[in-house]
């Protein structure tokens, strides 16, 4: 537990002190507590078929979220790591339902429950990708149904309390004025507003954008760059990622039929296979396609069949290279960068966002010390005044240059909180020319924060920077 994680707890439980007779205020301050030593908690959303759920099976690297041609995901459902199967339904009280499998997707029976009436599902299942992250599988934002899209933001942005996600993984097919808007209300909050640090973009299906093209995430990627230096996307999110979320999951668990029957293609006259590529139904009718369809798409089955031709003749191979292909290892290296990496300051945002939302609601006695704080720490802890400061460079507050702000943004953490990564290092670089790099760049960032001409902005920023170089400097030492 960080310094900043121990002042939170401590926070805790002087409030479960002060509101000791109010019981279920109490009980709910003990879950934050309890909450600080869980996993991080990362809701996937965006709007209805956005690929949401095809994107969590990737990232878990197994099929859980069911996915269809509808709507699926109607019911926020918890996934979490857990010593044997089990699925249960929470909302008057909790039920524990019937799972299955078919053709290796999960099927949960709700057993005649009304969805309306179940607040969420919490499925329990023995994973790797689970060890350490519980994932929330939101449903789609505008939604046919008013019911079920006012579920998802009901979910996301709560009237009078923090989100229960600690961060947010945005999935977009492309950049819309509803995105930004929806971006917008995750950072309504005074502790959150203007920091972007719980928020991950992915431009999902990124294989649709180049038409299915065996090119086509090369597009994306060219896309996904430009809507990270668009400064409307750059204030909400902490980055943009192209994911190709059918290829990702389906080679995270490729079969040795599916291969076969892909090597069997690949090996007719390309005179014949060719023209059948040229659209879904002429694959399915000349080849008789349908299942690899279904799990590979047109585009898939296109990538992987020129693999083939160029010798990843082992699904294991082929599954490797098309993991790469799909953009999911960018997307767990961002994961890991942006979150995992700070779940401590994460997970204590949003307990302080928590409590000071009792608080603004609440006058009893001992209430105004513990506002006060609440503000010592969000005043006191460098971590949040990095977040801050973040905020206000992207705002474009200063008079730097955009390569000044590049190295300000990085060294506050902004890629990620490791120090080879806030010095642009590679992991692997030894201390000794980390503590080399950290101490040039504290001496730059004290000239700047020491400048006469700058603009009291720069010189802000500068002096913030300088403090988290000396931290560096500190635990590089």
């Amino acid at each position: 537990m960080s310094r900043l994680g121990g002042q939170v707890r401590t926070l805790l439980r002087d409030a479960v002190d002060v509101f000791r007779e109010s019981p279920e205020i109490a009980e709910s301050l003990r879950a934050h507590l309890d909450r600080l030593d869980g996993p991080l908690r990362v809701a996937i959303a965006g709007q209805v078929k956005a690929g949401k759920s095809t994107l969590l099976n990737a990232v878990v690297g197994e099929r859980l979220a069911p996915t269809d041609a509808g709507e699926c995901t109607r019911i926020v459902t918890w996934y979490r790591q857990g010593h044997r199967p089990r699925v249960c339904a929470h909302g008057d009280g909790v039920r524990q339902l019937r799972i299955d499998r078919a053709g290796g997707a999960l099927r949960i029976d709700l057993e005649g429950l009304n969805p309306a009436h179940v607040e969420r599902l919490v499925v329990d299942w023995p994973s790797r990708g689970l060890s350490d992250t519980i994932l929330i599988d939101t449903p789609g934002i505008a939604s046919l149904s008013t019911d079920v899209s006012a579920r998802a933001k009901g979910f996301l942005v709560p009237d009078d309390e923090p989100s229960e996600a600690d961060a947010v993984v945005y999935l977009m097919r492309h950049l819309h004025s509803a995105d930004l808007r929806l971006l917008e209300s995750f950072h309504d909050n005074g502790i959150a507003r203007a920091n972007p640090v719980n928020t991950i973009a992915v431009l999902s299906r990124a294989d649709e954008i180049g038409v299915g093209r065996v090119d086509a995430l090369m597009s994306a990627s060219r896309i996904a760059r430009r809507y990270r230096s668009d400064p409307r996307l750059r204030r909400l999110c902490q980055g943009v990622v192209p994911v190709a979320g059918l290829l990702a999951e389906t080679a995270r668990s490729l079969h040795q039929h599916e291969f076969d029957a892909l090597s069997g293609i690949a090996g007719m006259p390309r005179s014949e296979v060719e023209p059948a590529l040229l659209s879904a139904d002429r694959f399915a009718h000349c080849v008789g396609g349908f299942g690899l369809l279904e799990r590979f798409g047109l585009f898939g089955v296109r990538l992987s069949l020129a693999l083939i031709r160029q010798g990843f003749t082992d699904p294991g191979r082929l599954a490797a290279e098309l993991t790469r292909r799909s953009g999911i290892d960018e997307l767990r290296s961002v994961f890991a960068a942006q979150f995992t990496q700070r779940r401590d300051l994460l997970k204590s945002r949003s307990a302080l966002l928590a409590v000071d939302a009792l608080l603004r609601r609440d006058s009893r006695p001992g209430v105004e010390a513990l506002r006060d704080e609440v503000e010592r720490i969000l005043s006191g802890a460098h971590e949040f005044t990095e977040l801050r400061v973040l905020g206000a460079l992207r705002s474009g507050v200063t008079d730097l240059s955009d390569l000044a702000v590049d190295e300000a943004e990085r060294l506050l953490g902004a890629g990620g909180a490791q120090s080879w990564s806030r010095l642009g290092l590679a992991p692997d670089v030894h201390r000794d020319q980390q503590r080399a790099a950290v101490l040039d760049a504290l001496q730059r960032w004290q000239r700047q924060a020491e400048n006469p001409m700058a603009r009291k902005a720069t010189v802000d920023v500068a002096r913030v920077v300088v403090r988290s170089c000396e931290g560096m400097a500190a635990d590089l030492s």
